[in-house]
């Protein structure tokens, strides 16, 4: 299904909904109705009959459905642990767009639906942990965004980040640009449509002269898009303050190996000539400019061969993302390895004890040292985020590679070896996950052969099936041994192991007391390490790692990272403040939000009332954005309490800055700004100039 064609003719669009009678999903559908969307029905398991007017069916699959409602799509609103078999269930009725907004699905699961979809060509999958796809011109929603800040228009939208997209709305709105269509790409580990699947929609999408792409850490998404440049466009990477080795709110919003960090996107994206903004607010402003620079010059087409046609525009500025705006214009050719040193997600990492542990166990050997050896063979298995693929990598010591392999197999004799393995893993569990969503690769570095690398310890089968019965999302072990005879057994030195299973405690030493607390009561809380004297409260993942970014740009310095969850209720807004304040270092709190399914008006009484009962005794700032904004910031001013309330993101960053006893710092004086090549054009705040 052409994502960008179909949602623009509410005529033709046709939606069903998956789990139509829950709560959720019956709000949902009614505020779409009223939009525009042509919802033709609905299913829940095990009904049959009629809601809110339209056919009630048990499932997708059935009869009536597929040949009698014909929907052009489904939305899935299924929990976690349902999502998975939902979204088969539309694959197999050959729906054209899926859109599934759940997060938490299972690493596993997700790697089935990867494999299925790769088979097959009828169905396009967006998400999960999708916000939903939305035609503003054609008055189409398929997810739950935030109806009141979109307006029709010409610029498209593809993000990772709920919140971030809904503030780059915003800004386009407020800039009278509107949005041709906007794809919430969802911030899950293996996305169903990536950021060159969006950009291609949009190259053929007549309505779009303009994009903009929110794009955070993890992965190599970002930088696959950078060489994908064709119409005047805009971006934002989220996380270049983000510490290694943390999630940060989205099961794909973490630092893997040094291609996925925010400032190494930024720096490609710079390369490609595209334009880098530090907040979604400056998006609108910039976009127009941009659009009228590239009409007057007659590029509103660019092409994406050769060096990018934006830079005859906007010569290149080196320039890492420090306070506004930058552009730059070369692009290299990028060798883009598709295998990543490190992977994590909802869950949580084992202790080095706790993993060496389970893995003692699993494959029964010895326990020895970390030290290092001659005779070393390291085995990781893990999620290749490009191909979609489970991967495991077998990487030998070069005593190890001289004296113990067998080289003599070709590479394609043990091509299947993995695939044989995860097979006869997964027999017990219905083959959860197919053999052709599995390979296996070696590091040859330091080896000069052609052949694939044998795993003559025997371990890989066991490390597999563990994989999967302990519902693992990363695996690393490094066996030892100290002697060159082959007869001499290897032993476990160091272990890895991430996983969802709930049997495992996380190791104190990975997570901070308000970590923990905040775990139990659903927000992602994360300790930063700093001088740390502006506490953050943020809804959504994406907004809360901008939020910290910003303020860092502007020379705060912020203590920790919040995502309430997307859910700022009084309760959750409460429990906020208390996690945010016990640490000492905080000086001020700032809170940014925006209110899209939560009203502003609400969000403003659940931080008066927090603030009230908790006897909080330092002061507060709050930037109120979305649905009833002017009503909940006109409440925090007249509260009589206080609390500084603002709608413009830097003046609220300032504030909290000057509250906390800093100096914030002009784009000059930002260390970070290195320019290589002389500044032709640059984009500061929101204006270009020479």
């Amino acid at each position: 299904m052409d994502i960008a064609s179909d949602p623009s003719k509410p005529s033709t669009i046709s939606l069903s909904s998956q789990h139509f009678q829950s709560s959720p999903a019956t709000q949902n559908a009614k505020q779409s109705l009223e939009y525009g969307t042509k919802i033709v029905g609905g299913v829940t398991p095990g009904r049959h009959g009629e809601h809110l007017g339209l056919p009630l069916l048990p499932t997708v699959r059935a009869t009536e459905a597929k040949e009698h409602l014909k929907p052009d799509a489904t939305a899935v609103y299924v929990a976690a642990n349902q999502a998975a078999a939902a979204i088969e269930e539309a694959i197999e009725a050959e729906i054209p767009l899926i859109v599934a907004v759940a997060e938490h699905i299972p690493t596993i699961d997700l790697l089935r639906i990867k494999s299925i979809l790769n088979t097959q060509s009828k169905s396009r999958l967006v998400g999960p942990n999708s916000p939903g796809v939305i035609s503003a011109a054609g008055k189409c929603r398929i997810g739950f965004q935030p109806l009141p800040c979109f307006q029709p228009g010409v610029v498209g939208i593809v993000a990772r980040s709920g919140t971030l997209s809904y503030e780059t709305v915003a800004s386009t709105t407020r800039a009278d640009l509107g949005q041709s269509l906007v794809i919430g790409m969802g911030g899950d580990i293996l996305p169903g449509t990536d950021f060159v699947d969006a950009l291609t929609v949009f190259e053929h999408h007549e309505e779009t002269k303009g994009i903009v792409l929110v794009g955070e850490i993890g992965g190599q998404s970002e930088i696959m898009a950078a060489d994908w440049i064709r119409k005047p466009i805009m971006a934002l990477v989220a996380g270049w303050t983000a510490p290694e080795g943390k999630v940060m709110g989205h099961a794909g919003a973490f630092i893997g190996s040094p291609m996925e960090t925010a400032k190494e996107k930024i720096r490609r994206f710079e390369l490609a000539g595209v334009v880098i903004t530090n907040h979604p607010s400056k998006f609108g402003n910039c976009m127009r400019q941009l659009l009228d620079m590239s009409n007057s010059l007659g590029t509103s087409s660019l092409s994406h061969k050769g060096p990018s046609q934006n830079a005859n525009i906007l010569p290149q500025a080196n320039i890492i993302q420090n306070r506004g705006v930058h552009y730059s214009a070369k692009r290299p050719k990028l060798s883009i390895p598709s295998l990543y040193q490190a992977s994590q997600r909802h869950g949580h990492f084992l202790s080095n004890a706790q993993s060496k542990d389970l893995l003692s166990r699993v494959i029964s050997t010895m326990r020895s040292p970390p030290q290092k050896s001659k005779y070393e063979i390291t085995i990781r298995i893990q999620i290749d985020r490009q191909s979609g693929q489970l991967c495991a990598t077998i990487e030998g010591s070069p005593e190890f590679l001289e004296n113990e392999v067998d080289l003599e197999t070709p590479e394609t004799g043990r091509s299947e070896l993995l695939k044989e393995i995860a097979l006869e893993s997964t027999r017990d569990t219905s083959e959860r996950v197919p053999p052709s969503s599995c390979y296996l690769r070696s590091d040859f570095s330091r080896c000069k052969t052609e052949y694939e690398l044998d795993d003559p310890t025997g371990f890989l089968p066991k490390l597999m099936q563990a994989f999967f019965d302990e519902n693992m999302f990363f695996l690393h072990a490094r066996f030892s041994k100290p002697k060159e005879p082959k007869w001499f057994p290897y032993q476990l030195a160091d272990a890895r192991v991430g996983t969802d299973a709930l049997n495992y405690e996380a190791s104190e030493q990975e997570h901070s007391k308000q970590e923990e607390e905040a775990d139990r009561e659903g927000i992602v809380y994360v300790r930063l390490e700093g001088e740390g004297t502006i506490g953050t409260l943020v809804n959504g993942a994406g907004l809360a790692m901008n939020t910290v970014d910003a303020v860092s740009d502007l020379g705060g310095s912020c203590s920790n990272f919040l995502d309430t969850g997307g859910k700022a209720t009084s309760a959750t807004v409460a429990t906020s403040f208390q996690l945010v304040l016990a640490d000492p270092r905080v000086k001020v709190v700032f809170v940014n939000i925006f209110g899209g399914l939560t009203l502003c008006d609400m969000i403003a009484e659940g931080i008066i009332s927090a603030y009230r009962d908790l006897g909080i005794d330092v002061p507060v700032v709050a930037r109120l954005r979305g649905t009833n904004e002017e009503v909940g910031q006109r409440m925090i001013a007249e509260s009589g309490l206080p609390l500084h309330a603002f709608d413009d993101f830097e003046e609220a960053a300032l504030k909290a800055i000057e509250l906390a006893g800093g100096n914030h710092l002009s784009a000059s004086q930002n260390p970070g700004a290195e320019t290589e090549v002389p500044i032709k054009y640059h984009l500061s705040g929101d204006k270009i100039h020479a």
